[in-house]
């Protein structure tokens, strides 16, 4: 029996020009009546995914951050942020690299100093709560709670910075988070973990629990779970390691995949 159901979002429940299906809300409606908790798990802000589902907002558990920090009801469950120390380390380690811009995320805000014009484009159209910094980002490391330092790459992660940041970044988590991005977190920051964390909140096992995702930010959270599915456009690799498919985001996969659910539930 199926009690709670985990989705990311980009590339997985959101079509490819990123739109949020309506179908979702009366979908998580029915979830609920019926005793499933239907999960946003994304690598957004906690406000970004508050506002995008708030016509449920009360009746859906949030991961965001990529599993930094978890909510329900207006509750925050749990934050997972990384030191000052790691902070400086990280952001001097990415201005070594060439087309790499930085992000700082906080709990409330996500700053950035630099105005290539795509990276600041899409952190002003992505991020609600965001704002250029009027000094450097380092000077940001001691006062504020960082969930995650995202990173822009405009060669491509995997041509580019993730071929140097994980090896001189050693102990934390460096991974791509889709497209031109990758995050720096804390060691024990991943989707999985979070989803863990909501399970046990919930008294709900594993076997119990759906996931769906497409990219190797979403591989733990998968992992964490009974019922792991990729989207038929996911990461070639993770396809290859999960194995269970359904249809692409463009397709309404999940859509699909939640009708069935509420039909056997």
């Amino acid at each position: 029996m199926i009690q709670l159901i985990a989705s990311d979002l980009d590339g997985t429940l959101l079509d490819s020009s990123g739109r949020l299906p309506e179908q979702i809300f009366p979908m998580i409606e029915k979830l609920y009546e019926k005793g499933i908790l239907f999960c946003a798990a994304s690598g957004r802000q906690l406000c970004a995914l508050e506002k995008m589902f708030a016509p449920v907002r009360d009746k859906a558990v949030f991961i965001a951050e990529n599993g930094a920090l978890c909510a329900y009801a207006g509750e925050i469950l749990s934050k997972n942020l990384l030191s000052e120390e790691n902070v400086l380390r990280s952001l001097g380690e990415v201005r070594k690299i060439g087309g790499a811009y930085p992000l700082l995320c906080t709990v409330d805000c996500a700053y950035y100093e630099d105005d290539e014009p795509v990276f600041a484009d899409f952190v002003r159209a992505s991020y609600i709560s965001n704002a250029r910094a009027e000094k450097p980002l380092v000077s940001l490391a001691d006062r504020s709670e960082v969930c995650k330092i995202a990173v822009y790459d405009t060669f491509g992660p995997e041509n580019n910075s993730m071929k140097v940041l994980p090896e001189r970044l050693a102990g934390l988590r460096v991974i791509q988070s889709g497209g031109n991005w990758l995050d720096i977190s804390d060691p024990h920051v991943n989707k999985g973990e979070a989803l863990r964390l909501i399970l046990r909140k919930f008294g709900i096992p594993p076997e119990n629990c759906a996931a769906f995702g497409d990219h190797m930010n979403d591989y733990e959270m998968l992992l964490a779970c009974g019922h792991p599915y990729v989207t038929e456009n996911a990461f070639p690799p993770l396809k290859k390691l999960i194995g269970r498919t359904i249809p692409s985001n463009d397709e309404g996969g999940v859509l699909t995949a939640l009708a069935d659910i509420l039909e056997s539930a």
